[in-house]
């Protein structure tokens, strides 16, 4: 089958860029599906909610709801080579279906201000490894004052968010792919060497153990839900990201293949990361349930304790924020690249305009979210600081909304027929049966109970 070289362009706006092939696209996904999602979150939520079993709720959804979303998503964007609001727009429906292509655009450009913040805590992390001050990392207070002084919190963020910025400019294919296919196998590598330590420290099997083998005793509702809500986050789904990526793709490239192989590789890092936190804790706390569901503080306040007191501490240390660093890095690229996309589709600016106007957007609300646990520290929506109430509305509401309206659009004006053709174009569609039951009868259920759950959480009539 020959290769589709042809260029769309975006109202106004230069030639639509292109991944150079699949190894390209499946790298620049996996990417932005491998971030602060897998390394940060993922290992706090599993812990929490019972380990083996957790596990197992997720690694179902993740292949039957998450491979359905993938999917769609992918390849609503190649078939209308647009970014969510223009492919919505695609196949008319009215104002209705232009708020759909919005809300999965607004995402992102939401997202990425916050998500810097959090890249820019990790630079800082890194940097004190490497300076080997891990006894200063290990203090009790040391985070919270860190996230407290406020001209510190926003130098880091400051920093971040430039090498973001840096990438996108590049463009396609010389920015986003070129950096994924280099940071993307280094951060596997270093993974397996924290992960493969972590399991081998004394006491660490038990935690192994915990995480690996599913207690059916420990199962509950909650446990569903939070994997739902963890496979959204974990996923890049409704975000935006899938649409612009599927854009930038080719005819030949096979759209299940490459939603498995990134679903594979997704699972592989989230499963590592609970393999380097949940055993080294274990082994650390002496198997205190208190310590292993310390939730997201597990990240920054707990294992610089646990990296402290090894003997090669510094040496994992470096190489764990590293991995963190490139996963952070390369997701926060798929997030603004996906924001930058839509802006040169729907405004017909030029790339660095709309990567001015997304810097200016980074500053506003990246500040506001620095500013939360210092300057700001007064100002509590719905009892969240900025930066948890960006996350809760993006993650906890828009997300749900984004991906109920992927499923109405399919459903009501494009086809599953119709899309079903689009990723039979470069292969057998292996899983269309499956495919056909979840997007009809499954996942508009599945995401209403997101939503309601999380936003009844907040609300403190469910306790999540």
């Amino acid at each position: 089958m020959k290769k589709d070289t042809r260029q769309t362009k975006p109202q106004g706006g230069s030639a639509r860029g292109k991944f150079s092939g699949r190894l390209g696209y499946v790298l620049s996904v996996a990417g932005s599906a491998v971030g602060l999602g897998n390394i940060w979150r993922f290992p706090y939520l599993a812990a929490k909610y019972g380990g083996g079993i957790f596990l197992l709720v997720y690694l179902l959804l993740t292949v039957t709801f998450g491979y359905v979303l993938i999917v769609s998503e992918t390849a609503l964007g190649r078939m209308t080579g647009k970014s969510p609001v223009g492919a919505f727009q695609s196949f008319g429906g009215g104002r209705a279906f232009r708020f759909g292509g919005w809300i999965n655009a607004l995402v992102p450009m939401l997202i990425v201000p916050y998500y810097s913040v959090i890249g820019g805590w990790v630079l800082k992390y890194l940097v004190e490894y490497l300076s080997g001050h891990r006894a200063r990392l290990a203090a009790d207070s040391y985070f919270t004052g860190f996230i407290a002084s406020s001209g510190s919190v926003e130098l880091w963020f400051l920093l971040f968010s430039a090498a973001v910025l840096f990438v996108i400019l590049a463009g396609v294919k010389q920015g986003v792919e070129r950096v994924s296919k280099v940071m993307m196998p280094v951060l596997i590598l270093l993974a397996v060497f924290v992960a493969g330590y972590s399991v081998t420290r004394p006491g660490a099997l038990e935690g192994v153990k915990y995480f690996l083998v599913p207690d059916f005793k420990s199962f509950s509702w909650m446990t569903v839900v939070a994997a739902m809500g963890q496979m959204f986050y974990s996923l890049s789904i409704a975000m935006g990201v899938l649409y612009t990526y599927g854009s930038y793709i080719g005819k030949d490239v096979d759209i299940e293949r490459s939603t498995t192989q990134v679903e594979l590789f997704d699972t592989g890092v989230a499963m590592l990361g609970g393999m380097m936190i949940i055993p080294a804790v274990f082994a650390f706390s002496g198997g205190d349930m208190s310590a292993l569901q310390a939730g997201p503080s597990l990240t920054f306040i707990t294992l610089p304790k646990i990296f402290d007191s090894m003997g090669m501490g510094t040496v994992v240390g470096v190489a764990f924020f590293l991995m963190f660093f490139f996963a952070a890095l390369t997701s926060s690229i798929s997030l603004m690249e996906t924001s930058v996309s839509t802006l040169e589709d729907e405004l017909g600016w030029s790339r660095p305009r709309c990567c001015l106007l997304m810097a200016a957007v980074m500053l506003v609300f990246g500040s506001l979210a620095c500013l939360g646990y210092g300057a700001l520290d007064f100002v509590r929506i719905f009892g969240m600081a900025f930066l948890d109430f960006f996350d809760f509305l993006t993650n906890s509401v828009m997300m749900p909304v984004a991906a109920f309206s992927t499923c109405v659009l399919i459903l009501s004006r494009v086809g599953v027929d119709r899309l079903a053709q689009e990723v039979e174009l470069s292969s057998a569609f292996r899983r269309k049966g499956m495919y056909r039951f979840f997007l009809k009868y499954l996942a508009p259920a599945c995401i209403a109970i997101i939503l309601v759950s999380s936003i009844a959480n907040v609300l403190g009539w469910i306790s999540l």
